[in-house]
């Protein structure tokens, strides 16, 4: 198949890609390789997928530029599409919510659009554990009612949900939307904890920590939550809404305890306020993901962190 992936440099994108382009699919993508965090990174991702020598066609481009998506659309026929472009992170969408509705909201409704004129019938759509909010039922279920986001982030994420229904409703495009919980390893966005607690520690500097440390997160290693895309391009879905995590909340405490004892040395603690957007838990009910996709988690937090560290070391010479 040839199969579009929107952000398929971004951290998640680029193994999406790699796995596409190692099971014999054509790949090509759109990325505008913004300055959200250092470009370079994204030019490193890029030669690394280039490098394959698999059928990849890159194409510098934005997705809220509806000239620029109906000229990649013009360039290729696609069988499918993974949309996960977008802006990313509740702290940074408190700053530019403006931002955020252009390229989640605007831009999505131009991906949809240039499909549902050319013809493409399947589309994955990336969603966010934040649009639970401060959801108090345990763990986080698909059906639960969701009328409390609290960030810019999470509110655009849900629109993306809802327009996704909407062409599938009027246009029977078949639309899976998948709710990814906090997505570490290889490649990570250096914004992310896990990434700049690791380089922090590993260069003895403090650590800033929000709240006592008991918030927990749903950490999932991105090999898993790259099963699930696969998983998802691989069936009929009409419209669903599926949770990928790993369904085993993490203590932030504990997570950094495990960076300490694979980097070999104790962490800095900067005590700082929880900050506004954030939530105490995250928690994923994988029944569904299980039903409809098959999905089964391997790689638990204690491999993944060591799995990553290896790659931080690797990748940066430590």
């Amino acid at each position: 198949m040839t199969i579009l992936v929107t952000g398929g440099v971004g951290f998640i994108g680029s193994h999406v890609c790699e796995r596409l382009l190692l099971q014999g699919h054509t790949v090509w993508t759109i990325d505008d390789l913004n300055d959200f965090y250092d470009p370079a990174i994204k030019q490193g991702r890029l030669h690394h997928l280039q490098s394959l020598s698999k059928p990849f066609t890159f194409i510098h481009g934005d997705i809220t530029d509806r000239a620029a998506v109906d000229t990649l659309f013009a360039s290729g026929k696609f069988d499918q599409i993974i949309h996960l472009a977008a802006r990313a992170g509740v702290r940074p969408s408190l700053i530019n919510p403006v931002l955020y509705a252009r390229v989640n909201v605007e831009g999505t409704v131009n991906l949809l659009e240039a499909a549902r004129r050319c013809g493409v019938k399947k589309i994955t759509i990336a969603s966010t554990s934040s649009v639970y909010g401060t959801n108090s039922k345990l763990p986080f279920s698909e059906d639960d009612p969701i009328f409390t986001a609290i960030s810019p982030y999470a509110s655009t994420k849900l629109a993306c949900e809802s327009l996704g229904h909407v062409y599938h409703h009027i246009y029977g495009m078949d639309i899976g939307v998948l709710r990814f919980f906090t997505v570490y390893g290889p490649r990570q966005r250096p914004d992310l904890a896990i990434y700049k607690f690791c380089k922090l520690i590993a260069a003895g500097k403090p650590i800033p920590v929000f709240g006592d440390g008991s918030t927990s997160r749903d950490y999932t290693y991105v090999d898993d939550t790259v099963d699930g895309v696969i998983a998802a391009t691989n069936r009929e879905l009409g419209y669903e809404i599926i949770n990928l995590g790993e369904s085993q909340p993490v203590k932030l405490d504990f997570m950094i305890a495990l960076l300490e004892k694979e980097l070999g040395r104790k962490a800095v603690i900067d005590r700082q306020p929880m900050q506004p957007g954030d939530v105490p838990t995250t928690f994923a009910n994988i029944t569904k993901a299980q039903r409809l996709l098959g999905y089964n988690p391997q790689i638990k937090i204690e491999e993944g962190i060591r799995r990553f560290v290896a790659w931080f070391r690797e990748s940066h010479g430590v």
